[in-house]
């Protein structure tokens, strides 16, 4: 008998156990999915807030830029080239010397062209503050044009609009990068012409290339740090494509799905092939891909070649063809070279953005 009670108390006791152990483990995943969802929608408010006029420009005295939507000058269709800032603002513009390196380059090599930086967080610019030096350095090029964009009023009546306003953009692991990336092709699609990131050089013009062209990174994947459309014909068709792609693919957990996957998975149906060597303007119904050298000589993996002095030689030769060189911001960024270095960047900096490059002070 006393073993028959023994038995039912271990029981009883393992039930009464069992019932906590899962009570616990079911109130903790409660915690953990409210918990994931105030922060979700805390961070998508605060990504809809910076992109939406926040700033109070009465009380900090700021004047902000035209927007480039309402503005007057317009960018010329097809022959305009557009540069995207999608940080979040204080409401005052500014620049680093190695974005606004990258601005003054094409508009140097391409005067006859329009040069937009438009911002997706609204700015302006203040009595109050001193305007940053790179922005002094860019105001000679007639050419260029600083202009805020607002993301819902730019996608309005395009085939995009219904994705921006169901909030999923916002709610990227990656906003600011794929802001850029809904942006770069947005733009194209609206005006044609040119998208260009903010770590490039520009070393030639533009002009001599027929349209509709971006450059390969990989033996795998075409890059998006410059691309190129026409405003009719081919080009506004796979801009109109990668829209749809991006739309439809989104992954705000990836990084890269949104840019380079977009030009490389849209390519890859429209050519029939998934090797951008062979992306020719026969196979791509008049697109074309440019073999590695062209833009992206130097890859991600190899950025510091850019840096170090001991690399310099090699570096310039390996871009010495190339239309535009890419530095790999991403990887970069926190890496400084002195004014004077010999290094490959600093010498071309010097050469294609000397304006810029000048007003950088002691290091570029």
């Amino acid at each position: 008998m006393w073993m028959l009670k023994m038995v039912r108390f271990m029981v009883s006791t393992f039930m009464k156990q069992h019932f906590l152990y899962k009570a616990f483990i079911s109130l903790t995943i409660i915690v953990l999915v409210v918990t994931i969802s105030l922060w979700s929608n805390s961070s998508e408010r605060m990504a809809r807030r910076c992109f939406s006029n926040h700033v109070n420009v009465e009380e900090y005295n700021i004047q902000l830029l035209p927007d480039i939507m309402t503005a007057t000058r317009k960018p010329s269709l097809g022959k305009s080239v557009f540069f995207h800032e999608t940080s979040c603002s204080n409401g005052i513009a500014t620049l680093n010397a190695r974005q606004g390196c990258a601005i003054e380059s094409a508009a140097l090599a391409n005067p006859t062209w329009d040069v937009f930086l438009l911002f997706a967080s609204p700015v302006g610019f203040s009595n109050n503050t001193a305007k940053a030096p790179t922005l002094r350095a860019l105001e000679s090029y007639t050419n260029v044009h600083l202009r805020n964009v607002n993301l819902w009023t730019y996608a309005h009546d395009t085939p995009i609009s219904s994705f921006i306003d169901n909030g999923q953009l916002f709610r990227s692991k990656y906003v600011n990068s794929h802001t850029s990336d809904f942006l770069r092709y947005l733009s194209l699609y609206k005006w044609g012409g040119t998208y260009l990131d903010l770590d490039v050089i520009v070393k030639k013009s533009f002009d001599p290339i027929e349209p509709n062209y971006a450059g390969a990174e990989s033996e795998n994947f075409v890059a998006a740090g410059l691309i190129n459309f026409d405003h009719t014909n081919v080009g506004h068709q796979i801009a109109e494509h990668c829209l749809s792609e991006f739309e439809n693919n989104f992954d705000g957990g990836d990084w890269g799905n949104n840019g380079p996957g977009v030009i490389t998975r849209v390519l890859q149906k429209i050519c029939q092939t998934k090797n951008p060597s062979m992306m020719t303007r026969a196979r791509c119904k008049g697109f074309n891909v440019f073999p590695v050298d062209k833009v992206y000589a130097v890859g991600w993996k190899d950025w510091r070649y850019f840096f170090e002095e001991k690399y310099s030689e090699r570096t310039m030769k390996m871009t010495s063809d190339s239309i535009a060189i890419h530095v790999w911001n991403k990887h970069s960024s926190v890496q400084s070279i002195p004014v004077g270095s010999k290094a490959a960047y600093s010498l071309l900096a010097a050469k294609y953005c000397p304006k810029v490059f000048e007003s950088s002070g002691e290091f570029f």
